[in-house]
Order: C-alpha cells, then structure tokens, then sequence
C-alpha cells in the first residue's frame, strides 16, 4: 500500500502525516521506541549539564519494580512561583510509576545535583498547569488532545490522565541507599 499524498500548507506534497505524526510513532503505545531512547538519553545528557539554558531538567528515579536508578529528561514549568513537571503521555510511565512508589524522592539536575520530592497535583488542580506545561513543551503538545492555545477550561476533562507534580526541596533522607 502506497504513501497518502497530499497537498501542504506550502504548496508542497505531503506524505500525509497530519502535524504532530512523527512525534506520536516515537512513542507507540505511550511508549518510546528505540529512537525515541536515544533522544530522550540525549536531551537527559544535555538537561543533567546544563548545557544550553533552557527549561530542560534530568530526573533520575528509582524504578518502582527493580529499585534501579533511571533518568529522564522533563521540561520544569514555572507556573505563579512554583515549579512543576508533568508527564506528557500519561499515568503508566516509569518515571511516574517510580516517583510513586518512592513517596515523590527523586533527584533533579540541572547543571547540579538537587534532591527533591515530587508532591502530585490533585486531578481538579491540574488544569491551569497542563496548560502552561504546553506553552512551554511543545515536545508533548501531540501527546496530549488539548491545544496549547485552548482554554483551562478544555483541560479540565484529560487533566485526570495526565500527572502533575509540584517540585519542592527534599528533606533529608532517612535510608542509606543513594539515589
């Protein structure tokens, strides 16, 4: 079966991959498929240095399974003077499963190392955050059905389905197994 051809916004032939296509088959199933890894392993390097002044942080987790320590790369969102971070394709990523289960401690770099504790929005305070989280990341714009430029109100309904976590200095840890 042939590609769709279609005509761009340009004047161009397309190949029919509607905007935000390519970003989605990274992630199949909410899931990042092998190049999804290698950029997300890039931009973890470039968020864990600091290299280019950006909202690109590195989070690394323990694993909720496996205890094994992982990193990610997040965009921090500041929104009326906190810090927060959201999960662009939902509930059931790593990185959301391991912050639960280790009671939010996690470790932040961003050109340093900060240990933190991730505190979950409540699903009816999400809203306002998902939002501005979209302002700032359009890497996840296509994951989520709510345009960027929509009212809160429209993400009222999807904000149940997409973690919210408020940033906050950890207190110090009790247990001798470093992050």
């Amino acid at each position: 079966m042939g590609a769709v051809v279609r005509q761009t916004r340009g004047g161009g032939i397309g190949t029919g991959m509607a905007k935000g296509d390519t970003a989605r088959s990274l992630y199949e199933g909410k899931r990042p498929n092998r190049t999804a890894k290698a950029f997300m392993r890039l931009w973890a390097w470039v968020g864990r240095r600091r290299l280019i002044r950006s909202r690109i942080v590195t989070l690394e987790f323990r694993g909720a399974k496996t205890g094994e320590a992982h990193q990610t790369p997040l965009i921090i969102v500041r929104h009326e003077g906190e810090r927060y971070v959201a999960s662009m394709l939902g509930d059931g990523v790593a990185w959301v499963r391991g912050v639960r289960a280790a009671g939010g401690r996690a470790v932040l770099f961003d050109g340093a190392r900060a240990e933190v504790r991730l505190e979950e929005i409540p699903a009816e305070r999400r809203a306002p955050l998902l939002k501005a989280f979209l302002k700032v990341a359009p890497g996840a714009r296509p994951h989520m059905p709510v345009h960027k430029d929509s009212p809160v109100e429209a993400f009222e309904p999807v904000a149940a389905d997409y973690p919210v976590f408020r940033v906050t200095p950890a207190a110090p840890m009790r247990d001798t197994a470093p992050m």
